[in-house]
């Protein structure tokens, strides 16, 4: 996912890849562009780097879905969210808004109420798709986990989506990826029954999965492709899709 300060991506470790048994939709191998997009909900996800979308254009190009970058830590709002936003509500997009974590600049509770208070809200009108938490390697630093131990980064995951959930009545779809998972958490299983995964990973295929998923919910496959910003595919039919929006 973006950052919005400088405009550089993540570093490399972020995707590197693992020898696992590629996940499949259908039996058939995901590729880098899916054969299957055609039958699954393709969509993206947009931060100020992409600014003013044309999400008529967008739309016509095959998005059905899209998550725009609200908030970061306490002190970030993108000023380009309430446009992009509303901006694919227009065209007739199911959107979305995401929260990128910053763990140790202040609480999980704290981080989640500025995100609702500043776009990350949730209604059962079809169209809107349940808050997201992005959390993963520090961008900012060389302390990868924020310099936080698994049982702290664990404990501030559960407070950010324990005040979702309040705030909204929704629990935050989880975007993440395997490695920092692992790393970062110990590879916790403790949000897999109540969370949507949201798996990055620039691959063939989807790869492992953090414990406790059996599957991901969308999966963010490039950083670049026809669509503005990260490329992300929706595992599920569109109807599957609106009834996720829909809660």
């Amino acid at each position: 996912m973006a950052r919005d300060s400088k405009p550089s991506r993540r570093r490399a470790l972020l995707f590197a890849t693992v020898t696992v048994t590629a996940l499949t939709m259908g039996a058939t191998v995901l590729t880098e562009l899916p054969v299957q997009a055609a039958a699954r909900p393709r969509g993206h996800d947009v931060s100020s780097h992409q600014k003013h979308v044309d999400w008529s254009k967008t739309k016509r190009k095959g998005a059905r879905f899209t998550y725009v970058k609200a908030t970061e830590s306490t002190t970030y709002k993108n000023p380009y969210f309430w446009k992009q936003y509303d901006g694919a509500r227009g065209a007739g997009i199911i959107r979305g808004a995401y929260h990128f974590a910053v763990p140790d600049k202040s609480s999980g509770r704290a981080q989640a109420a500025y995100f609702v208070r500043n776009g990350g809200d949730w209604k059962a009108d079809g169209w809107t798709l349940p808050p997201a938490l992005d959390i993963e390697f520090n961008p900012y630093d060389s302390h990868k986990c924020y310099g936080m131990s698994k049982r702290k980064l664990v404990a501030w995951i559960s407070s950010f989506s324990v005040e979702v959930l309040r705030l909204t009545g929704r629990h935050p779809v989880i975007y993440t990826n395997y490695h920092w998972w692992k790393i970062c958490t110990g590879n916790s299983g403790a949000f897999a029954v109540n969370h949507a995964l949201w798996l990055a990973r620039y691959d063939q295929s989807a790869g492992a999965l953090p414990r406790g998923w059996s599957y991901w919910t969308f999966w963010q496959y490039d950083n670049r492709g026809g669509l503005p910003g990260d490329q992300n595919l929706f595992n599920g039919s569109m109807a599957q899709l609106r009834r996720f929006a829909l809660g």
